[in-house]
């Protein structure tokens, strides 16, 4: 399977057959995950693997009706670590020793001190939460290639959820994330046409 054939297939699968799914699929999820991309390689995505039963009812408990997630065999709880800026010097200094930026001048601008960029607290918690979406959903297409289907959920209290599993404040819950094989074939669902969002080229 090629990438365009795993977005073209992928669906938000809401039911699953019990079939475990072995840990080494699982590394190969995570895996997926940390090669992804990232604002001055900040890479601040981190991941609880939620597999046992107890566990996966409490988290349903902490959902608004999302029942479904308790059928799955694996859930991602996926969080932003926002301590991740932190590092963001550290981060910038080995692109600029990996060669990352050769020739493009970039290591200038992002090493001189002025530029640091100035985010208030919600924009720095969607900037990483932003980075965070791009390591899932590369985990999302990953799953789809090895037979999985799976569903992004948002609709969880962020408290509950970081209480369950003692998280502290310096870590946000970007999504819940049910893998398993699916037990259902939607439809592709509608979408817009391409005149519709694409703007044109100047």
């Amino acid at each position: 399977m090629d990438v365009k054939e795993a977005i073209v297939t992928r669906r938000s699968i809401r039911k699953f057959k019990e079939t475990p799914i072995d840990k080494l699929i699982l590394q190969e999820l995570l895996e997926a995950a940390r090669l992804a991309p990232s604002g001055t390689n900040i890479q601040p995505w981190r991941f609880i693997a939620v597999t046992s039963l107890e566990m996966k009812a409490k988290l349903k408990e902490c959902t608004i009706g999302m029942k479904f997630i308790e059928q799955a065999p694996l859930i991602m709880v996926c969080c932003a670590d926002l301590t991740a800026v932190d590092k963001r010097s550290e981060r910038i200094s080995e692109l600029v020793e990996s060669g990352a930026f050769a020739g493009t001048g970039i290591d200038t601008i992002l090493t001189d001190s002025q530029n640091k960029p100035q985010r208030d607290g919600a924009a720095q918690l969607a900037y990483v939460n932003l980075n965070v979406a791009i390591a899932i959903e590369h985990m999302i297409l990953r799953g789809v290639e090895l037979g999985l289907g799976s569903c992004w959920l948002m609709l969880f209290r962020q408290s509950k959820v970081k209480e369950l599993f003692k998280l502290p404040d310096t870590m946000y819950v970007t999504a819940l994330v049910p893998f398993g094989y699916p037990d259902q074939e939607p439809e592709a669902r509608p979408r817009l046409p391409l005149e519709n969002i694409y703007l044109g080229e100047v």
